[in-house]
């Protein structure tokens, strides 16, 4: 493309993210630290969902170093229900060795940012060009697709090639976030705006033929019907929660006792044998009702079963009582926090 055109191109993207950008929290700071924060926390998740969480985070830990010394279960908690829970681990070491290492400072450079935890290619590029004005690109799926469609991009390599080169201006920043922004908002995947694009005329897919292929080519993802029952044991108003390994699948959330079972499992008999460390038994549960839920490839239909057991013995390594009022404190999945909604629901009601 010719040095005249990405004038052109950055000139309108600019003009255009002046004039149309969203007023958003991280966006009214230049602190390297509320950036670094928001950008984590945009990474496979929609802004809408984000805000809430990053209200509270920050307010939690409004400096890099009150991150660093906070406890990992008390930032885990705060995260709890935004997904991605390796996100908050990796912020957490980064944050340590950033104390550690480079005097509680974010370094100012590609390579370094680089070999922190959870800081890749994107969000080094973010970092450096929107809290440091550095002429760095970030390219993220947003970005991807507006180039795929402007350019009809053969492969990441040109799209970074083209990104490196637009990112040649005095406002790095701004221009990146041009790019993203267009591409939530107008450039969208399914029903892009091109009446409202600021560079429609740059657009080889203004016919909409690009669209198309890019819709062809996004990967169709293959989901599988699952079962996964889940218990709430309750004894004196508190409910029992166990935490999941450190690897695999929600990896380190405290969660309520379940499992995912084959189809012609019995939900009352597998849920027994993952109760089977308590060395309790009981009444046979209440069915207080069934969840629709997705994870990662999973479309989950899971029973809620409440046991009313009498526990008084010292629970085994992993598992905590807790008031259903205090799940907030816990790093915990979607699905959980759906199921004590509904228990909670169901001890308001009349009998």
């Amino acid at each position: 493309m010719a040095e005249v055109n990405l004038s052109l191109l950055r000139r309108r993207l600019l003009n255009w993210y002046r004039r149309n950008r969203r007023d958003l929290p991280w966006r009214r700071s230049r602190d390297p630290y509320a950036i670094w924060i928001s950008e984590t926390m945009l990474q496979q998740t929609q802004v809408k969902t984000v805000l809430p969480y990053y209200a509270r985070f920050v307010a939690a830990f409004p400096t890099l170093q009150t991150l660093a010394s906070a406890p990992l279960p008390r930032v885990l908690g705060l995260w709890s229900g935004l997904g991605y829970y390796r996100r908050a681990e990796n912020l957490h070491k980064a944050a340590r060795r950033i104390v550690a290492q480079h005097g509680g400072t974010l370094p100012r450079d590609y390579d370094l940012l680089r070999a922190l935890p959870g800081i890749g290619a994107y969000t080094a590029g973010a970092l450096l060009s929107i809290a440091f004005d550095e002429k760095y690109p970030a390219v993220d799926g947003n970005v991807r697709r507006v180039f795929n469609r402007l350019f009809h991009t053969n492969g990441e390599a040109a799209v970074r090639k083209i990104a490196g080169k637009l990112a040649q201006t005095s406002q790095p920043g701004n221009l990146n976030q041009a790019l993203m922004e267009l591409g939530a908002t107008v450039c969208t995947p399914k029903e892009p705006r091109c009446g409202d694009c600021p560079v429609t005329s740059h657009c080889r897919s203004r016919d909409r033929l690009g669209q198309r292929q890019s819709a062809q080519q996004r990967p169709r993802v293959n989901f599988r019907d699952v079962t996964w029952p889940l218990a709430i044991v309750n004894y004196h108003g508190k409910i029992l929660l166990r935490r999941r390994q450190a690897d695999g699948l929600l990896a380190k959330l405290w969660e309520l006792p379940g499992v995912e079972i084959a189809p012609m499992a019995k939900p009352e008999a597998a849920i027994r044998k993952e109760l089977k460390p308590l060395a309790v038994a009981g009444p046979p549960p209440t069915r207080l009702g069934e969840l629709r839920h997705s994870i990662t490839n999973r479309r989950i239909h899971a029973p809620v079963l409440l046991y009313r057991w009498p526990l008084t013995k010292s629970l085994p390594a992993g598992w905590r009582w807790i008031l259903p009022s205090q799940l907030h404190r816990y790093a915990t999945s979607s699905m959980t926090s759906k199921a004590v909604k509904l228990f909670i629901e169901h001890e308001k009601s009349p009998i």
